[in-house]
């Protein structure tokens, strides 16, 4: 069964778990999505689901994507994106998909573009450490320093030095999913997610091995 969805930040805020623990958490706008389309095996090489996002005005998509979905009579969508599964058969094309296909205590990968931070020196975007602040060093302390050897005579790519920061599609593995408001399709996250406020978020099950808890670990060694 697919589990995933697409979703906006809508921002931050804290709540108390069972425990009475604050926990900061991100507020995730997580749907309604409605099946666009549907890919197969036999048609397309591959099974996956199209998922569409918010209702759009219609001279903001191109002909292209407004007859994709017309041909289904689907409202416009500014968002779509393909999700992989092994099986499409419980699916259809114009259902819906809200954020109860999660609930409190699962984990999820978060992935989207992260906020742009401009221009950044080597101390800022790769951390690196500043130079001594000798006696008439001048301006030297928070320069890159060294290049490489003489011997290559070039640059290696991948070279940490300054640029652009931020901006870059990011994923956030294995954050757990603090609370589910189905009625509002809104999800509270744990942490921080890789966006700008308003930004587009897609929301999977995570891939990783769930963490157990310790009460379970407990009862585990009883048994």
């Amino acid at each position: 069964m697919l589990k995933s969805i697409i979703g906006s930040k809508i921002g931050m805020t804290q709540v108390f778990d069972e425990k009475g623990k604050l926990v900061p958490v991100t507020v995730i706008e997580a749907g309604p999505c409605v099946v666009t389309a549907i890919k197969t095996v036999e048609n397309d090489g591959y099974n996956a689901v199209q998922l569409g996002f918010k209702d759009v005005a219609e001279k903001k998509l191109t002909k292209a994507q407004l007859g994709h979905l017309k041909k289904n009579n689907i409202a416009p969508k500014k968002i779509l994106r393909e999700f992989r599964t092994d099986d499409v058969s419980g699916y259809t094309v114009g259902q819906e998909i809200k954020a109860d296909i999660f609930k409190a205590g699962d984990y999820v990968d978060v992935s989207g573009i992260s906020k742009g931070k401009g221009f950044a020196g080597v101390i800022k975007r790769h951390n690196f450490g500043m130079q001594p602040r000798t006696r008439g060093q001048s301006d030297r302390m928070r320069a890159r320093g060294s290049s490489g050897g003489q011997g290559p005579q070039k640059l290696f790519k991948g070279m940490r030095m300054s640029g652009h920061m931020g901006q870059e599609y990011v994923t956030i593995q294995k954050l757990l999913v603090v609370n589910v408001d189905a009625e509002k399709n809104v999800l509270l996250v744990r942490g921080a997610v890789p966006s700008v406020k308003t930004g587009t978020l897609i929301v999977n099950n995570t891939i990783k091995k769930v963490p157990v808890k310790v009460e379970e670990k407990k009862a585990a060694k009883k048994k």
